[in-house]
This record gives C-alpha cells, sequence and structure tokens, in this order.
C-alpha cells in the first residue's frame, strides 16, 4: 500500500489562497500543485512501468515514481491510491508567436551559468519552457500553443511560460501559465477524454481548464477575477497551502465571473454584466491620428474594456485599454477593415460579455477645410460659392448639397471638380447642407475618393438689391481667410501655416481651443495649413496632411482684375 505523502511547508510566496478549477473533471488541490506535479489516481492493473510509460512515454523512468512516492513494490498498488508523477519528466513542447504589437519582449531561461537576455518577439518566433513575457503600454502578443490553445496577452502584463508539456510521447498538452501581471484571455482546445490540462495561475489563485473561452486578470491590489464565456468553472477556496481538503466548490456556468480577493476570499458567483450598446459607433472612423468612440454609459458598469483587432477571432489586437467612461480613445491607425470589441466591467472588476462589430477606419486622403460660407452662414442666390481649401497631390473635389444632413437627397453632386469650389446658382432660397471629400488618381489610374469632411449648413438669401455688380468683388481671393474643420467635444489644436509644404519656418503655429481659424493680416500668395488634434483625454493626433490655401488682396474689377495703384502694385485692404 502506498503511504501518503508528506505535505511540505512551502514558502508563502508559493501558498494558495484561492483556486479557480475550470473544466468538468475535478482535481485535487493540495500544496504539492506547487511542485508542478500531477495527481495519479491508480487504477486495478496499474504498475509505476505503465505509469511511467503513459506520462512519460519512458517505462525505465518508473524508478523516478519510485523513489518519489517511496513505493515497496512497483508491480502491486493499491487501487484509488494516490502516485505523485513530477510533470518536469514529461516530454517539452514549445509555443509559436501568431502576432505581437509593440513592445513585446522574452526572456528564455538562462543556459548553464549563463544571464537570462531578454529579447524582441516577433510572429513566428519561437518560445520555450519557462519564458518570461513582458507586454509594454499599448502592446500586444498572441501565442499559440502546440495543441492549437491560443492565449492572448494584454498590454501590461507579465506572463511565465511555465510549463509547455505533454503526457507521454503523442499525449495531450499540460500547460502552465503564471499570470505576475495583467490579463490573458484563452482559448483552450477541447479533448474527449478530459487528460488535457491548462492552467493560468496567479499569486492567489488557479484556473484549470479543458475546453473553453475564459480571461483571467491580475489587478494591482493582488485580486485576481475570472469570466467565462464558455465551458463550465468550479471555484474552491483555500486559507493555506497546508490545509486540505478543500473547501467545497462553487460552480461557475457561462456568462458568470468570480472574484478572488488579495487575502484568498473567494467572492459570490455573479452575472456578468451584459455587452455594451455599439449601435451608436460608427460604421467607418475617418479622423487621422486619433480613434475615437463614444458608447451609451451601461447601468452598473465602473469601467470599460476595449479593443481594436485586425481578424474577428481578435488574435491580432492593435489598440487595447480601459476606460472609466465610455468615451474610448486610442492613437489613429493606418485605413483599413478593423473590429471593435467592448465589455463592460462590473465593481467586482470582472468583466462582463463581449460586444463585437466591423469598423472600418478611412482618413486619407484627407478632406478639404471649408472657407465659405462660416457655419449656418449665409450666401445670396446668385454670385456665391462654396468655397474650400484645395490639398497637394488630388486630382478631383467631390461637393455634394443636401437639404438632409444624412444627405439622403442630393441637389448637387459633383464628383469631378478641379478646384473646391460649387456655385450655389440653381438653389432656391432654403437651408441646406454641404460637405467635400479629396479625389486621388493612384498609379494604376483607380480612383481613391476620401471621407468627406462632416456636414456644414448654410443658408441661401435673395440677393440684396443694394449691391452693385460694379462693386469690388473677391475673385481674386480673399484677404481675410477662415478654416473650419470638425471636432469632438473638448479637443483643442495646433495649426501651422507655412510657405513650403516641409513647413521648416511656419509662418504661424499657434494653438487653438476652438476647431476654426481665422487671419486678416497674411500677404497675398500661397500657403500651406496643417492642423494637429490635441484630445481632451491627453492623446495627441498626428499632423494632417497639408491643405493650399490662397490669400490674396481682397480687390478686383467687375472684369475679375486685380486693382492696381499707379505704380502697378495691387492695392491691399488697409
Amino acid at each position: 500500500m502506498i503511504r501518503a505523502p508528506r505535505l511540505l511547508r512551502l514558502p508563502s510566496a508559493l501558498y494558495l489562497t484561492g483556486v479557480v478549477l475550470l473544466g468538468t473533471g475535478a482535481w485535487t488541490v493540495c500544496a504539492a500543485q506547487q511542485r508542478d506535479e500531477v495527481a495519479h489516481t491508480v487504477k486495478p492493473g496499474d504498475t509505476l512501468e505503465g505509469i511511467a510509460q503513459s506520462y512519460f512515454g519512458a517505462p525505465q523512468l518508473w524508478q523516478q515514481l519510485q523513489a518519489r512516492n517511496k513505493v515497496k513494490n512497483p508491480r502491486h498498488l493499491q487501487p484509488g491510491s494516490t502516485v505523485w508523477v513530477p510533470v518536469h519528466l514529461q516530454p517539452q513542447e514549445t509555443a509559436r508567436v501568431e502576432f505581437a504589437q509593440g513592445s513585446v519582449e522574452a526572456t528564455a531561461p538562462a543556459q548553464g551559468a549563463g544571464q537570462p537576455i531578454a529579447e524582441r518577439v516577433t510572429a513566428g518566433s519561437t518560445l520555450k519552457e519557462g519564458t518570461r513575457l513582458e507586454v509594454g503600454p499599448d502592446s500586444f502578443v498572441t501565442v499559440r500553443l502546440a495543441d492549437g490553445s491560443v492565449v492572448r496577452v494584454n498590454a501590461q502584463s507579465e506572463v511565465e511560460l511555465r510549463q509547455l508539456r505533454r503526457r507521454g510521447r503523442n499525449g495531450p498538452s499540460q500547460s502552465v501559465l503564471e499570470v505576475n501581471r495583467g490579463r490573458v484571455e484563452s482559448s483552450v482546445t477541447p479533448t474527449s477524454d478530459g487528460t488535457r490540462r491548462f492552467e493560468v495561475r496567479t499569486p492567489r489563485a488557479v484556473t484549470s481548464v479543458r475546453g473553453t473561452r475564459y480571461d483571467v486578470a491580475l489587478h494591482d491590489g493582488g485580486q485576481t477575477v475570472a469570466s467565462v464565456l464558455e465551458g463550465s468553472v468550479a471555484v474552491q477556496g483555500r486559507e493555506s497551502a497546508a490545509r486540505t481538503p478543500a473547501a467545497p466548490a462553487a460552480t461557475l456556468e457561462p456568462g458568470q465571473g468570480i472574484a478572488v480577493q488579495a487575502d484568498g476570499t473567494v467572492g459570490a458567483v455573479r452575472p456578468l454584466l451584459p455587452p455594451p450598446d455599439l449601435r451608436a459607433v460608427p460604421k467607418a472612423l475617418h479622423e487621422p491620428g486619433l480613434l475615437a468612440l463614444d458608447l451609451p454609459e451601461q447601468p452598473e458598469a465602473h469601467a470599460y474594456q476595449a479593443l481594436i483587432a485586425r481578424d474577428a477571432g481578435l488574435t491580432q489586437v492593435l489598440r487595447t485599454g480601459t476606460f472609466a467612461t465610455g468615451r474610448i480613445r486610442w492613437p489613429g491607425l493606418e485605413d483599413g477593415q478593423y473590429f471593435v470589441s467592448v465589455r463592460a466591467v462590473d465593481s467586482a472588476g470582472i468583466a462582463g460579455l463581449p460586444a463585437t462589430q466591423p469598423i472600418a477606419v478611412k482618413t486619407k486622403p484627407v478632406p478639404p477645410l471649408y472657407q465659405h460660407p462660416a457655419a449656418k452662414g449665409v450666401v445670396p442666390h446668385t454670385g456665391a460659392h462654396l468655397i474650400c481649401t484645395e490639398v497637394p497631390g488630388m486630382r478631383w473635389y467631390h461637393v455634394q448639397v443636401s437639404t438632409q444632413a444624412d444627405f439622403s437627397q442630393l441637389l448637387k453632386d459633383e464628383s469631378r471638380l478641379s478646384t473646391c469650389k460649387l456655385p450655389v446658382e440653381g438653389l432656391p432660397l432654403g437651408h441646406y447642407f454641404w460637405r467635400a471629400a479629396s479625389v486621388q488618381e493612384l498609379a494604376d489610374g483607380a480612383v481613391d475618393t476620401g471621407p468627406f469632411a462632416a456636414p456644414l449648413p448654410f443658408t441661401v438669401v435673395a440677393q440684396p438689391p443694394t449691391l452693385s455688380a460694379q462693386a469690388l468683388q473677391t475673385s481674386d481671393g480673399e484677404a481675410t481667410v477662415s478654416l473650419r474643420w470638425p471636432a469632438q467635444p473638448g479637443q483643442r489644436f495646433r495649426l501651422q501655416l507655412a510657405r513650403d509644404l516641409t513647413f521648416a519656418s511656419p509662418v504661424r503655429d499657434t494653438e487653438l481651443s476652438e476647431s476654426h481659424w481665422t487671419a486678416s493680416d497674411l500677404d497675398a500668395g500661397t500657403y500651406y495649413v496643417r492642423i494637429q488634434v490635441l484630445d481632451a483625454s491627453g492623446l495627441q493626433g498626428d499632423f494632417s496632411p497639408a491643405r493650399t490655401l490662397r490669400v490674396g488682396t481682397g480687390f478686383s474689377t467687375s472684369f475679375g482684375l486685380p486693382v492696381s495703384d499707379s505704380s502697378g502694385e495691387a492695392v491691399r485692404r488697409p
């Protein structure tokens, strides 16, 4: 008969004070797990040689089992007794990096007397057992284990690949992750016989799963939280590593979560918060240098976890973060198709059910800036134009006019304007909206139309009878120039004006609290203007591509010619 092994008193750093067991099978929790051992329950006919073959793929290692368990007769084991199987004798496996974004470093175990060296990881990198992953701010890494299970490590996390083993030569994987900081999400490949072992450990909890989707987070205060999207979960608490058997387990069903406090207290099972409402999220984002989402506040939500990924499976995450409100802000992304996913976080720090939808980023070519008329401005029904800046390198401009803010009814739709200028001639008196976009001709002859600028309202009125056709006009360019652009609440802006596209010596470099700018003291000529968004969240967008701005003298004859003085110089506004 095999004697039960004596439990050792482990260093306090290794104590389990909260244990979460996920899956359909029962796991015995004791201090032996901290020594990376597996408890094998002896069945009739078992021998140490057979157990060594099953777990190690090497029957000759039975003597290691005999020494560890102090077995007198290796061929006669007592059914129902326990044999402790050291994991370090199982065959090793490796993991592979499928995706890495930002600053992700891997520190492999030192070889011999050498010191461990941290190296930057990229997609395709191979990771060995014992490797420590450190993921920086605004960074993310996806790791695929040998059995196909996927582990997603979030920003500002530190995770060790504690075990990468398999049972026997061709058996199921046996994987253990150690979370020292941050959050991991796991999609675990299920097995039919329940022998697949997958654990995520923190200093206060262990999650063990066979075929499910769930995430585990270690908060700064030492609290561990787990939420489950698929599979069943058992939660078992422990006051000390030496106490056995453990307290009765609670069960988590899909859509439930739980928290283990820093002192090891296991909280009550609670339902996950429902998915956030993403109906207000636009189908496309158009602001250069900034990703801005505004969600309606959700009852009982204390924060929101959000991410943007390249793929629907959310394995290639480019932006992630936790936000106190539904105002989500990230640095911008290149134009393309993405997926946004948001989860509400409850008072215990448990992330709720996700809401996910596709979203496009389309910022280029940048739209023109509005020059005339001003927002809600008034123009006469004859002789007036809708005027906007030009964008260097653009072939055409697309300008639309509608009576509706959603442009469902178009009155003017000009997509091949050589200049960003559209006459209002022919519009009945009334209220309208207009918007403009840049059109670029690509090298292969294809046409790329950029996003429209936000609609601007204006009103067409009758021509005042006192306005003479012989009066001086502004056809050679206004001496006073005004620019307007769309903005989010609370944003500020930095505007630069220069004579050349390099902006090496700006004529103007100013910060603005409003999304418009006016100048009346500029010399006549051609300028370039660019704008940087200074968001209320603290993010600073990149400078926008330049637009062209022409400043005139402000005077011309009724024939459209500049007015000159006796010396031939153009007359300028005093």
